[in-house]
């Protein structure tokens, strides 16, 4: 992925903001799906949101980006309350990419992408020279130029996740969430959104399975496993076997990356003495 001078219209203005959720509780039908759940993150910094599936991890960035009112506590961006933030207010400096997000669009990739410059726009203004010159950007940067005149319809579920997190990036937010971002994308793809997520110099709090991609890209680690958060710290002092048992409930080596320093994790799969093994 090669970020063009064109492409670079895409990253001015986007100032990084403080994102801070203090003491959030969501409750659905009597059960706590986040429990008093607090973190901040500083500007410009990536933060990677691990831990098992039901965790909580998808439910929080929902109460941040508003989909979801939480019980109790607030959601903090520069120390305003989301909740009481105009809607285009919000999205002009938070954007999100979000797994349920992924639905079938009746519309080319072009227009998909296009949606990211509502917030910047009256109602039912047209996209204008500075409009269009982001969408391409954005399109370029993803490398997904290519696709824009292709019915969303008809793309593989890589090409739908890699025009998404474009449409995210068209509203030029300052601070980004990101559930699961790497889902469905191959190898280089996956690698390419992090590094992009970096190069932005954005806020970001991103929800990861891949551990080892979290320990890779991320600035730090906040742990979630039951709807709580069990533990927040650098990659070294977060992914650590007695961590790992006690959350994922397995058996893990982890070891400084030969060629890069940063935590490896690697799952024992034959027990214990880990006859056998597999990376995350």
């Amino acid at each position: 992925m090669t970020q063009t001078t064109a492409a670079a219209a895409v990253f001015t203005a986007m100032a990084p903001g403080t994102l801070a959720v203090e003491d959030v509780s969501v409750v659905v039908g009597g059960r706590a799906l986040v429990d008093r759940a607090s973190l901040r993150v500083a500007p410009g910094e990536v933060v990677g949101l691990v831990g098992p599936n039901g965790a909580g991890k998808s439910t929080l960035l929902r109460t941040v980006y508003r989909a979801l009112r939480p019980t109790s506590g607030r959601v903090l961006l520069d120390d305003e309350d989301v909740r009481r933030m105009p809607g285009r207010s919000l999205a002009r400096r938070l954007a999100a990419v979000l797994q349920e997000s992924a639905g079938d669009f009746d519309l080319s990739v072009y227009d998909v992408v296009a949606m990211g410059r509502t917030p910047h726009k009256r109602p039912f203004d047209g996209d204008d020279a500075d409009d269009r010159a982001v969408i391409t950007a954005a399109l370029d940067v993803l490398g997904a130029a290519d696709l824009a005149h292709t019915p969303f319809t008809r793309l593989s579920g890589g090409e739908k996740q890699r025009v998404l997190i474009a449409r995210a990036l068209a509203q030029r937010a300052g601070t980004m969430v990101l559930d699961e971002p790497t889902n469905h994308l191959d190898p280089r793809h996956q690698l390419d959104t992090l590094h992009l997520v970096r190069r932005l110099g954005v806020t970001a709090v991103v929800a990861l399975h891949d551990l080892n991609l979290a320990a890779a890209f991320c600035d730090r680690i906040c742990v979630m496993d039951g709807g709580r958060v069990v533990t927040t710290g650098t990659p070294a002092d977060v992914l650590t076997p007695e961590l790992l048992a006690d959350v994922y409930r397995v058996d893990a080596e982890v070891t400084g990356h030969p060629r890069t320093g940063v935590p490896h994790v690697t799952l024992l799969t034959g027990g214990p003495r880990g006859r056998g093994a597999s990376a995350v």
